[in-house]
């Protein structure tokens, strides 16, 4: 089962940003378009800040049931691994 995730933000030089992530099969895919570009572009190893905010957006998701525990999880890891540290460990299921 897929599950899609989209959200705008304005990049540093103030153009609008819409990222897509995408979970299907296990595993994460990210693209990305600025209002100026014609075709999205899309990104092997996810950008550290779209994996923060992907992080915010399943976690209120999982407050409302909209977001699978395993989702936020599997966007933790994909953080740890980026940033070079170890993955949170949960014994008890919270976000």
């Amino acid at each position: 089962m897929s599950s899609q995730h989209i959200w705008t933000h304005n990049n540093e030089h103030g153009a609008k940003r819409e990222v897509r992530a995408t979970k299907f099969g296990g595993a994460w895919r990210f693209q990305a378009k600025t209002a100026d570009d014609l075709e999205w572009t899309y990104y092997d190893r996810a950008l550290v800040e779209d994996l923060l905010a992907l992080k915010e957006i399943l976690a209120r998701k999982y407050q409302r049931r909209r977001a699978s525990a395993e989702d936020v999880a599997s966007v933790e890891k994909l953080i740890a691994n980026e940033m070079g540290v170890e993955p949170p460990r949960r014994d008890v299921r919270s976000v």
